[in-house]
């Protein structure tokens, strides 16, 4: 085998593609997970359901949280071919460009915007039409909502009478304002990166794709990767790779996997018996995510939002038959519709919190049923300050790791958030919200002091861990600008775990440029 690659999720799809176009290469993809056969994997609205059956998800949880009064926040990821591109809310967002001209004025060259833009451009295909910012022909689909729901709408306008611009597209030339989100949908499914990049190539004969393979260790001889070992249908197995070994088990498990290979902070793996082949005390270190809180109101009798009653359960089966016989209708909804990028205090420089608003009352990440209709508004705060880890629970490759986001460890995080929570409540207060008969159920949470102590009881991840296996040239910093692993041969991250901040917005849409950058630099260093 020429390149193994560790995980089917959004970078590793990207470039078991990208890699098997030369057929004179062997690559062979491991996933623990399952094949994306389930209709709930392809039918937008099945997220709903993913979220609260457990399936495809590694389901793991935080340590306690400190800033969250001790609770154990949740942290779903994918565990399915797509990895969390198979189960998330299918939002294209990019960032903005300064996020990633900030990456290179810490010295990752060839990381500015300047840089990036033509590779997102190049992976597109949107259905709006190629243009400054956009392309066509790229593997992924990118398009609007095929039928978005009436309070999307209302929401925008909502946005635009709390004083905030119409923004039609936030990956266009300007991110700030409001506006529906753009999805990675395709006939009006969910479009994910196994659909887009594995799908169409896997009867390459050169490509070969392992499902319910757990990675368990990198294979290595002195300081070089020569292969993997992991385990499947019970068994420990091991592949061998005559040019790299790629990690993209994601923010948490790359770093773990590294630790595991005796690769990490030398004596918290000597803590858990683990030989030390080279001691980089940067892996699990950085670890950040955007730290949300959402809002929920009650909007009763409002049946075009997605609820628990009996009118609801009966439309829903027409939605079924709609959807299955046309690819249309409310269950091609993403849920997390509508949004924007605001600022938390009119001296922002920049937008420095997002919004998401969900048609339908989202409570426990969608895992609690809540009776009635209703929608909900998450607001995250963009460029978190905290860091966090990601450390070992045990020697055994199948425990989960210790996940430590520390959330609102920084005070300006929760200072933020304190803002992001009252300018979500004065937009949501708008009457095109509020005449649709609209109440929010926190209405009595009013103080700075309240609000602290209701983000406390309920802020959460919005799914977007980072940095763990930071890119740079520093002494905690774990990959080069190219994604080589610092002091280890023949060995590469490519996930988001290696993003040195995370990117104003979602992440997934900024994974795929990276294992696409990252593709290209494997095959010239072939």
């Amino acid at each position: 085998m020429d390149y193994v690659i560790v995980g089917a999720g959004s970078a590793g799809c990207v470039l078991a593609a990208r890699l098997s176009e030369d057929p004179g290469v062997q690559v062979t993809l491991l996933e623990a997970g399952p094949v994306d056969k389930s209709v709930l994997l392809h039918c937008p609205a099945g997220l709903a359901l993913l979220a609260r059956l457990g399936s495809a998800n590694w389901g793991f949880q935080t340590v306690p949280q400190a800033g969250l009064g001790g609770r154990r926040g949740y942290q779903p990821r994918g565990k399915v071919l797509g990895g969390s591109s198979s189960v998330n809310a299918m939002i294209y967002m990019r960032g903005a460009p300064e996020d990633y001209d900030a990456w290179a004025a810490e010295g990752n060259a060839g990381w500015g915007w300047d840089e990036v833009l033509p590779v997102f451009r190049r992976g597109e295909d949107n259905l709006r039409g190629a243009d400054a910012w956009h392309g066509t022909g790229g593997p992924l689909h990118v398009m609007d909502l095929c039928d978005p729901n009436p309070y999307a709408h209302a929401f925008v306008q909502a946005g635009v009478q709390a004083g905030h611009a119409h923004n039609p597209d936030f990956n266009g030339a300007s991110q700030e304002g409001v506006g529906l989100y753009q999805v990675t949908h395709k006939a009006g499914e969910r479009f994910s990166a196994a659909k887009a990049y594995l799908a169409p190539h896997r009867q390459r004969p050169n490509l070969h794709v392992i499902t319910g393979a757990h990675a368990t260790r990198v294979l290595l001889q002195g300081q070089r990767a020569v292969g993997v070992a992991y385990r499947h249908g019970g068994q420990e197995r091991t592949l061998h790779a005559e040019r790299e070994v790629v990690l993209s088990a994601g923010a948490f498990q790359s770093p773990q996997l590294l630790m595991l290979s005796g690769i990490g902070p030398g004596a918290h793996l000597r803590e858990h018996g683990l030989p030390v082949a080279l001691d980089l005390p940067g892996v699990g270190a950085h670890l950040h995510d955007h730290p949300d809180v959402v809002q929920v109101w009650d909007v009763p009798g409002a049946r075009e939002l997605f609820g628990l009653s009996p009118a609801g359960a009966w439309r829903t089966v027409g939605d079924i038959r709609r959807w299955r016989r046309e690819r249309r209708g409310p269950l091609t909804t993403n849920f997390a519709e509508a949004g924007g990028f605001i600022r938390s205090e009119p001296g922002e420089p920049r937008p420095d919190l997002q919004l998401h608003f969900v048609v339908g009352k989202l409570v426990n990440h969608g895992r609690t049923a809540v009776p009635g209709h209703g929608f909900s508004c998450h607001v995250c705060v963009l460029r978190p300050r905290s860091r966090g880890s990601v450390r070992l629970a045990s020697s055994n490759p199948l425990a989960a790791p210790l996940i430590d986001p520390a959330f609102l460890q920084e005070p300006d995080d929760l200072r933020r958030l304190v803002a992001g929570f009252k300018r979500m409540r004065e937009l949501l207060s708008q009457p095109a919200l509020t005449g649709r008969g609209a109440r929010e159920t926190s209405a009595g949470v009013r103080s700075d002091a309240e609000i602290q102590a209701f983000i406390r009881q309920h802020a959460d991840t919005i799914y977007h861990p980072v940095g763990s296996c930071r890119m740079g040239s520093g002494a905690m910093d774990v990959v080069d600008s190219r994604l080589r692993v610092h002091g280890i041969e023949r060995l590469r991250v490519v996930d988001a775990s290696v993003m040195p901040s995370v990117v104003s917005g979602n992440t997934n849409a900024p994974t795929l440029m990276i294992a696409e950058r990252a593709a290209a630099w494997m095959k010239e260093a072939a």
